[in-house]
């Protein structure tokens, strides 16, 4: 027996310590090939500076990995859902883009409407509301919309307990939206404590359709490991991110 490759790319993420919106477009870049350049074109689309987000190279433990950085001023601007739309139907993002952008912040401001009891039409974006994540969200759906790839897969996410602290207060980890957005999805423990995933990377990762699980057959050529902003104590740091041709057996 032999192996055929069949059609598309498969991207594969394996969340080690945890998941962010800046480590999905770092790793989701470094698969598509995407530099600091071509991220800040997309970001002067969405009427940001060129050099608000960048590519580094980054160590933990004096292994290099990369990660993205993001230079924003902070606001206290809370935009609802129509705001974010405006922004992304004003861009210069591909339809495919927006599209996959849209129905991120949809799943977004349906889950915060089920948390405080309003319509989704009338959240009022905090956190997520941001510049940076709608940077983040922005670009991670460009850059999925040009891989377009066949299979895309997560392991399973890591979660501990913990406090998050955000524009409600202080409350439990894993936050209030995340734990909404975790209905179906396998999760394991790990011995740290605090957030390890965000709104933002359960809602791009569901926005995106992934499918949670194994690592599927597939032959790899391209590779990354990304970290976060953070480093959580006691727990290996990082994700990996891969893509490859998908196989499937074939008879000779």
């Amino acid at each position: 027996m032999k192996r055929a490759v069949t059609g598309g790319a498969a991207v594969v993420i394996r969340p080690s310590s945890g998941l962010s919106g800046d480590m999905i477009l770092a790793g989701l870049a470094r698969m598509a090939g995407a530099g600091s350049g071509e991220l800040g074109a997309i970001a002067v689309s969405l009427g940001l500076p060129q050099d608000c987000v960048s590519l580094e190279r980054r160590a933990v433990n004096d292994v290099f990995g990369w990660g993205c950085r993001i230079s924003l001023p902070d606001t206290t601007e809370h935009r609802t859902l129509t705001d974010i739309r405006k922004i992304i139907a004003g861009s210069g993002l591909s339809h495919a883009a927006r599209h996959y952008a849209e129905r991120t912040f949809g799943l977004l401001a349906e889950v915060e409407g089920r948390i405080h009891g309003i319509p989704a039409d009338q959240v009022h974006f905090h956190e997520v509301g941001a510049l940076d994540s709608i940077l983040d969200i922005c670009l991670c759906a460009e850059l999925f919309a040009r891989l377009a790839p066949a299979q895309f897969v997560c392991g399973p996410l890591p979660l501990c307990d913990g406090i998050v602290k955000c524009n409600h207060g202080l409350l439990p980890a894993p936050a209030p939206a995340v734990f909404e957005l975790l209905q179906g999805v396998p999760v394991r423990g790990i011995p740290s404590e605090g957030e390890t995933v965000t709104p933002t990377a359960i809602a791009l990762l569901k926005g995106f359709d992934a499918r949670f699980g194994a690592w599927p057959e597939m032959t790899i050529s391209r590779t990354a490991l990304v970290y976060g902003g953070r480093v959580l104590p006691g727990v290996a740091n990082g994700a990996l991110f891969a893509m490859g041709s998908p196989e499937r057996a074939a008879v000779a």
